[in-house]
């Protein structure tokens, strides 16, 4: 995959968890769903990404060639 898509996929994600959290337990989960939309908008300006980071330390993105096609 990607990195560029592991990213959507991390952030998607983390929104995801973050409204249902809030549903089922406390409001302040939104907080980081707040947390993830102010990093995206951080990130389009400065270029500067945590969860690229993480990812490539993790090995995302490292294979070179299409994964399914």
């Amino acid at each position: 995959m990607k990195l560029e898509n592991a990213i959507r996929v991390m952030a998607g994600t983390m929104v995801l968890l973050s409204l249902t959290l809030s549903r089922l337990h406390s409001e302040y989960w939104l907080l980081l769903t707040a947390f993830v939309g102010v990093n995206l908008i951080q990130s389009a300006f400065t270029g500067f990404c945590p969860a690229e980071h993480i990812l490539k330390s993790l090995g995302v993105g490292k294979g070179g060639g299409k994964c399914c096609g």
